[in-house]
């Protein structure tokens, strides 16, 4: 893969998609990790928002990163008693 050209997410098919120089793509299909990864609708939403306010970080956080931490670390979850 060369650089990097464009980072968009995709709502017909709920990727993110990279395109790269080479003509290489990749597409995070993002039902698929927060059906994986989020354990709840406040993580869902983190993601979320990422995927459609900044997917370059949303991807660079799916592909480089460590999402678990990640959601653990920026949502709260508090249950009512």
């Amino acid at each position: 893969m060369d650089r990097l050209i464009s980072c968009e997410f995709n709502m017909d098919t709920a990727c993110v998609e990279l395109k790269f120089t080479d003509g290489s793509m990749i597409a995070i299909d993002t039902i698929a990790v927060e059906n994986e990864i989020a354990n709840n609708m406040y993580q869902r939403s983190e993601l979320d928002y990422l995927i459609y306010n900044a997917p370059l970080e949303y991807a660079e956080l799916i592909l480089n990163g460590d999402p678990e931490t990640y959601l653990k670390t920026v949502t709260e979850y508090k249950t009512f008693d």
